[in-house]
């Protein structure tokens, strides 16, 4: 299964590692958050309408700094960006866990969603360009198996961590380890190059730029895509952020206990990230897509609603996160195929964080949501309403599996 890899050259195999650590890493820092819930409810007191808008300010900010940076990529350089991207939501993790009240921790998390939703914006064009055709589709879905690893590491440092340090300490800690992807950044000035596409460009790029894929002929394809990614990201934040929540609070589990089912349910998004990548090759981007969306919605229901015990909910986890995590793997290239050089880093910047944006909400309502009609039924309704937009979006956009760049270039 990996002796494609031995095909390719270094620059491809340099790139492809410095994408997987910075959304390893990225993931890392920003699903903190989402086990520290627990301990903020108990700590601060705050509601879980409160914790929902924590989760969302960084998310909604996060789309605005992928579009930025997705059209500063254009003008200064993926890898340029990428590092600025991770310097800074590595900082901004770091602050958080000094934070010492709701208004100051919800600054920061704001400021933390700029290079969050920038760190991809370059990563993924970074990566669509430097991998050739024929393996870009598991070339970029495999290093979206760093969300995977991230999202674990981060779920072994909170079982760790709260197992061994005072509540009040250990979601403290989890935020002060968010600094380590800044180390990544000196490995990636020294042995990545930018992408000879984005290298010849010699025109300048105004301003203007920000909007280019919001003007015809790309406005089209901009919207349906942007929905395809609202449906996907909202739906899985809507699952994933109060998840830790559900099952202490709901399922009655223990600070370790949600640990070791998380990393169940990871271990599943792993491999469904891997498996995505290739079927992402094998039988299209789009029909990957599909598969993921409605799995994700059938098994949503059946692990929040269906009477099974905790012993039970345990398979059904790994199951939910690898049919869920693998709609992940073919959006990097799948969005690097649809649009030309020009303007490709403003236009996935703006469709994926658009995207993102707009999903954000979802956890913020779910927050609002589970007052009345409790945390697991809020969770189902808007992850349910994520998966229905994007199987709705997916029936009007087109497959692109073996489309070759060059094309694009042609028909601009």
């Amino acid at each position: 299964m990996l002796a494609w890899m031995r095909d390719l050259t270094t620059r491809e195999r340099r790139t492809m590692v410095a994408c997987f650590g910075g959304w390893s890493l990225d993931a890392l820092d920003v699903q903190i958050f989402s086990f520290v819930i627990p301990s903020l409810l108990a700590i601060w007191h705050i509601s879980t309408a409160e914790a929902g808008e924590l989760a969302t300010i960084t998310l909604l900010v996060s789309a605005f700094g992928g579009w930025i940076a997705g059209a500063l990529a254009d003008r200064i350089g993926r890898v340029k960006v990428l590092q600025i991207a991770i310097l800074w939501y590595a900082t901004f993790t770091f602050l958080c866990g000094f934070a010492q009240d709701f208004n100051q921790l919800f600054v920061l998390r704001a400021m933390q969603g700029f290079g969050f939703g920038g760190e991809w914006a370059a990563g993924a064009v970074l990566m669509g360009e430097v991998i050739r055709d024929q393996y870009r589709g598991r070339a970029v879905g495999l290093v979206q198996t760093g969300w995977s690893i991230g999202w674990g590491t981060a779920a072994l440092l909170f079982t760790a961590l709260f197992a061994f340090l005072p509540e009040a300490i250990a979601w403290r800690a989890m935020f002060w380890i968010g600094l380590a992807p800044a180390l990544l950044v000196f490995w990636i000035r020294r042995f990545v190059e930018e992408p000879e596409l984005k290298a010849r460009r010699t025109e300048p790029v105004r301003w203007t730029h920000l909007f280019a894929a919001l003007k015809p002929p790309y406005l089209s394809t901009t919207w349906r895509v942007a929905m395809m990614v609202t449906g996907a990201q909202g739906g899985g934040y809507a699952l994933g952020t109060f998840l830790p929540t559900f099952l202490k609070t709901e399922r009655h589990l223990t600070s370790v206990g949600t640990g070791g089912y998380l990393l169940v349910l990871i271990l599943g998004a792993f491999c469904g990230f891997v498996s995505g990548a290739y079927l992402a090759d094998a039988i299209g981007r789009r029909s990957t897509f599909l598969v993921s969306a409605i799995g994700s919605l059938v098994l949503m229901l059946i692990y929040m609603l269906a009477p099974l015990s905790n012993e039970m909910i345990l398979p059904v986890g790994f199951v939910l996160g690898y049919i869920n995590l693998m709609m992940f793997s073919p959006m990097g290239s799948y969005m690097t195929e649809l649009f030309p050089t020009a303007v490709r880093g403003v236009a996935q910047g703006f469709c994926y964080n658009a995207g993102r944006g707009i999903g954000a909400i979802f956890p913020a309502l779910v927050g609002f949501l589970a007052a009345k009609l409790g945390l697991g039924n809020a969770i189902v309704v808007f992850s349910g309403c994520g998966f229905g937009l994007m199987i709705v979006a997916l029936c009007l956009l087109p497959e692109t599996k073996g489309r070759s760049l060059q094309s694009l270039e042609a028909a601009e």
